[in-house]
This record gives structure tokens, sequence and C-alpha cells, in this order.
């Protein structure tokens, strides 16, 4: 298992792996054989950045059984899927911050994340394995209140697209074995939400092949695998954690 980051240090941007609070950074491409610099930074001495710069990010809707069952939803044929700007990403320790223009309920959604890693079109489920890089964190945010706001179209991108309301990080995780991931969400040292996997329709695999159908994913890009029971709006001053085994916490706080 590696943990990949990205950070900024004397005003240049870089990455490579995390271990144990100490940064081997890494030159050259990410996702196609980077290379170890020697140079190490120490964590606390750099500015985390989002682990990809994600040219999109997909978010999956219904792709929970046990939301599916409180909702009154039934299972889907195929992925249900939304687009987040990439103007919204934040990463770990940044604030997410209420539109201006918006007056109701802001709610966290944790789920797990997939990063690509390789150029995918229209691969089979047992090829989409190589072409997943690793795992992240995502707390999928959203101004609740702007879905249904207009009964003529469901405002999906914007009540999901606003600025910080793209939260992952704060690293990939590589070497993962997907089915063994449980995400948890934690509000103000509260668990709120706490699922396996396994509760998921699709699963990773299943995911990447049937969107890479739809459309070309390239390396970078984040699919969200969507979220479970437990989500909830927050208050100014909140603090919400996502944590998913193996992979981190991700940890951010909203204000006004």
């Amino acid at each position: 298992m590696t943990h990949w980051i990205r950070f900024e240090h004397t005003g240049h941007v870089g990455f490579g792996t995390l271990s144990e609070g100490t940064i081997a950074v890494h030159e050259g491409n990410m996702f196609d054989d980077p290379t170890p610099t020697g140079e190490a930074l120490p964590l606390d001495k750099v500015s985390t950045l989002v682990p990809t710069d994600a040219g999109k990010m997909l978010a999956l809707w219904n792709n929970s059984r046990a939301m599916a069952a409180k909702m009154g939803q039934v299972a889907p044929d195929e992925p249900l899927y939304f687009i987040k700007a990439n103007g919204s990403y934040l990463g770990a320790g940044g604030t997410i911050r209420k539109p201006a223009s918006y007056d109701g309920k802001v709610v966290f959604e944790g789920e797990l994340g997939i990063v690509i890693g390789r150029e995918c079109r229209a691969v089979s489920e047992v090829e989409s394995e190589v072409h997943i890089f690793g795992y992240t964190c995502i707390n999928d945010v959203t101004a609740i209140a702007i879905l249904g706001k207009d009964p003529s179209f469901q405002q999906w991108t914007r009540a999901k697209s606003f600025d910080t309301f793209g939260v992952f990080g704060p690293v990939v995780a590589t070497g993962l074995d997907s089915s063994e991931l449980t995400i948890r969400t934690i509000l103000n040292d509260q668990e709120r939400q706490h699922y396996s996997v396994s509760d998921l329709f699709f699963q990773p695999a299943q995911i990447v092949s049937m969107i890479s159908r739809d459309m070309t994913l390239h390396p970078g890009d984040v699919v969200c695998c969507g979220t479970s029971v437990g989500v909830g709006s927050m208050k100014p001053g909140s603090v919400v954690e996502v944590t998913i085994n193996g992979v981190g916490s991700l940890r951010n706080r909203y204000e006004v």
C-alpha cells in the first residue's frame, strides 16, 4: 500500500509518497512511472493540495442499498451520475464555505473516491481494474434545497458544484482491495455514517467499466461512488471528517 500526495512548498507544486509524516518527493508523472528525487520533506512543512489535478469529477446517486431502502428507491440498471465542476475542488484542511447566493442547508456526504490511472474507454469490468490507480476520501457537499427548487429541472450540477463543495483527499492510496474498505463520517466528534463498500449496488470496477462506455476517463479523474444513510446538514463551525481504512482521514471545517 502506497499513499500518494500533492503539495506546495516554497512556491512550487510537487508530489510524492507519504509515510510516517515524511514525503518522499518524486518527479515526472504520478500515473506513469514517477521517479524518486531523493528529497524528503516533513509533512508539516508543506501545504497539502488535492491529491490529483482531476480533469473531471463524476459522482453517483442511488448507489447504496441501505439508502435506497430508506428512500423507497429501487436498484438502478446502470450508474446514475452527475458532474461536479472542477472549480469546486477542496483538499484536506480547507474550509468549506456556504455560497453567498444560498440560504438553505448544506449537507455532507462521505464517500469512497476512485482515482483513474490510465486512459479508459469502453473497457470491460475485468479490464477496468488496471485502469484504477487508487482510492481517496470524498465529501460530496450539497446545497440540498437547490436540487428541487425548480420543479421543471433538478439542479444537480449547481447544488453540487459551488466553490469548495468538491472535497477530496488527503491522499490517493494504491494497492488496496476496495471490497475491504469501510467509510465513516464524523461530524463534531459524533459518528454519522459507517458503511462498507459492500453496501454499494455497483462496485468500483463495475462503475469504471460502465461509465467508460459513456465517456473517456483520463488519468487523475475522480469518480465518487455514492453515499449511504446518515448524511446530514452542517452548522457554521462544524468539523466533518471522512475516514476510510487504509486511505486516511479527510478533515474540513464548514463556515459561512
